[in-house]
């Protein structure tokens, strides 16, 4: 089941290891050195007023160390933020049983040492994506997108922790441009 959730972004949950998968686009004719000022908004509440307030604050504040101005009327760009989150599954299997190497015994799957048994455990997790896209505020034209993927932990601090990193990712190289290529 989906259901839009920012508390997004991101953690690590039990013993099941997701590293955070950001990515980044944008229209490259587009001139980001003209934008000066910009207004963030939800593009879709997620219903929690905690979460939404502060991942938009945390891409304000990124963008504001880029250089843009948050203005509240007659931004140069629209930036909407959007969120999902959908529950997965992992199989854990587990090997014990004579002669080591998982319980293959030791000269491989068909040798001596006997098969062991396999103990098969499913956990289940939250994935989260946030999507951060900006827009040029007069054309209505979509500038950039970038979305970040990971495990929401149970835990605000981590991912609390995790949007920031995300943001950081996200916006390293912002504005598309303004670092040389080597």
């Amino acid at each position: 089941m989906r259901r839009f959730a920012l508390a997004a972004a991101l953690s690590f949950v039990g013993a099941t290891v997701f590293a955070q998968d950001v990515k980044t686009d944008f229209d490259k004719s587009a001139n980001f050195g003209a934008i000066k000022t910009f207004s963030v908004k939800i593009g879709t509440s997620w219903n929690n007023q905690i979460s939404e307030k502060r991942v938009t604050e945390e891409i304000a504040q990124t963008l504001t160390e880029k250089g843009w101005t948050r203005v509240d009327a007659n931004p140069d760009a629209l930036v909407l933020l959007h969120g999902a989150t959908e529950k997965q599954k992992s199989l854990n299997t587990f090997y014990s049983g004579t002669g080591g190497y998982g319980g293959y015994g030791y000269r491989g799957w068909g040798g001596m040492g006997g098969m062991g048994t396999a103990t098969t455990t499913t956990s289940e997790y939250t994935v989260a994506t946030l999507v951060v896209d900006i827009f040029d505020a007069k054309s209505k034209a979509l500038l950039f997108r970038g979305t970040a993927e990971d495990e929401i932990s149970d835990k605000a601090e981590k991912n609390i922790k995790k949007v920031e990193k995300a943001s950081a990712k996200m916006f390293k190289d912002f504005p598309p441009g303004s670092k040389e290529k080597k």
